[in-house]
């Protein structure tokens, strides 16, 4: 007998394979009634090097708690980059607030051409050729984002063109039926008009 569910080993064994990195590190003063309140805030990524990759952002009064609420959130917030061998399949730019990221694919050999904040996002996500340049602001925050954003958008040439092909064909099939529906209404019309003119010329 098989069971679907996995077991608690192999989780474990999953969470030994996703790498952390954290990415930046804030302390933010929040002023009260008593003095002022500090916090940290935390940029955190995840990946497991094999096209799963997450950010998470975490806040705590102290770094550790900080670095570990952000790794929770990206964990929650993996996703899944489609790649062509070391790389990526399309030139792909993309926005977050005043950043802008672009990312484009490199020969094997390249190696990973970026800044530290979109480095660990396209290391941690297994692409080891790309090209990137990151313009307008460098907040590593929204570069992160912009960076994580454009890998959402990745798609695979071979994916949508069999996406669009059977686009093509399901609208092709409800052409035909509907066709077919009009050509069953105008006959069913004929019939009823031929009906009624035989039985008027009887009279």
């Amino acid at each position: 007998m098989t069971t679907n569910f996995r077991s608690r080993r192999d989780e474990d064994q999953d969470e030994q394979h996703i790498l952390e990195r954290v990415v930046r590190i804030s302390r933010v003063a929040k002023v009260v009634k008593g003095g002022r309140h500090l916090r940290f805030n935390a940029v955190v990524v995840v990946g497991d090097g094999e096209g799963n990759v997450g950010i998470g952002m975490g806040k705590a009064d102290a770094v550790p708690d900080a670095v570990r609420k952000g790794a929770v959130k990206a964990r929650a917030n993996m996703i899944n980059v489609p790649l062509k061998g070391s790389t990526i399949p399309h030139d792909i730019v993309s926005k977050y607030g005043g950043s802008q990221v672009m990312m484009k694919p490199a020969a094997p050999g390249t190696g990973v051409i970026a800044g530290g904040a979109v480095r660990a996002v396209v290391e941690l996500a297994g692409i080891r050729d790309i090209l990137t340049k990151s313009r307008r602001s460098n907040n590593p925050v929204n570069v992160v984002k912009a960076t994580f954003e454009g890998l959402k958008k990745l798609r695979l040439p071979e994916e949508e063109f069999a996406k669009r092909r059977q686009l093509v064909e399901e609208m092709k099939e409800r052409q035909r039926v509907q066709a077919e529906r009009l050509a069953a209404r105008e006959a069913a019309r004929a019939a009823e008009a031929a009906q009624t003119n035989q039985a008027a010329a009887t009279e």
